[in-house]
């Protein structure tokens, strides 16, 4: 269960996550991937065992995207009566449907998407929203309104915090401006972000890691205290199907915060 100690609060929201979260990308989609290894999709009975066994852990981090196929309509079913129980992570500007991924950050392709997710995750708040960068992260922030469109969500209270899950170190330094959270790569084989952690902390923004194993290139127990060793990560965001791998996961991360504190 959680320990109230291992918890980090995001800014003014209220909102506080474990320093572990689960990503739902396998339990939506298997195709276009960057792991080594195929995966079938798990039925929906499977999906609803893993997602309250992760909850009934004290893992209460959720994080989902339209670009994870079925994840978010999933989450919802499995365990939308369980809302109140943990923090939702959500995208806009990648889809995945009919087997291919496209991006739009056009305002009303930006709207539909929270629009569809509010619908599919059974929920009238989402708690965290990212922008889910093509990679031209510049583009995006500066040219497109997608900035504006989630804050003015999250002004009426639709969206509790906002911020960039991007491919660039320019493209996250550019987010500190507005943003309540970013979500970066950081892991043993790529610490190109380093700075814009510290610069993060600095600011007061919160940041969760993506890929901190490398797509499952490298192993759990080290990536993990790599990873939650740097102070200025908030949450490391690890996903998979197999519960009793999760559970080692938050094990390891639940030592590493304790021998920290």
């Amino acid at each position: 269960m959680n320990d109230g100690n291992t918890m980090r609060t995001i800014g003014k929201t209220g909102l506080a996550v474990p320093p572990l979260g689960f990503g739902a990308f396998k339990i939506g989609r298997n195709q276009g991937t960057k792991y080594l290894q195929a995966y079938d999709l798990p039925d929906e009975a499977a999906v609803g065992r893993l997602l309250n066994s992760i909850l009934d852990l004290g893992c209460t981090l959720i994080d989902t995207a339209p670009a994870y196929g079925l994840s978010e309509a999933r989450i919802g079913q499995s365990i939308g009566h369980r809302r109140s129980e943990f923090v939702l992570s959500t995208k806009v500007g990648e889809t995945f449907e009919n087997g291919r991924s496209t991006f739009d950050f056009s305002p009303a392709g930006v709207r539909r998407s929270l629009e569809r997710s509010f619908r599919n995750l059974r929920t009238e708040v989402l708690d965290i929203v990212f922008i889910h960068s093509s990679g031209d992260d510049r583009r995006i922030i500066e040219q497109s309104e997608t900035v504006s469109i989630l804050q003015e969500y999250r002004s009426r209270g639709a969206i509790r915090a906002i911020g960039l899950s991007g491919k660039t170190v320019e493209g996250a330094i550019l987010a500190l401006d507005w943003a309540d959270l970013l979500m970066i790569e950081y892991h043993l084989l790529d610490t190109s972000h380093k700075e814009v952690i510290t610069r993060a902390a600095e600011a007061g923004i919160r940041v969760f890691v993506k890929k901190g194993m490398s797509s499952g290139k490298l192993p759990p127990d080290e990536s993990i205290r790599f990873v939650l060793g740097n102070r200025g990560v908030t949450s490391l965001v690890v996903g998979g199907l197999n519960f009793d791998h999760f559970r080692e996961n938050w094990r390891i991360a639940m030592l590493c915060q304790k021998n920290e504190a």
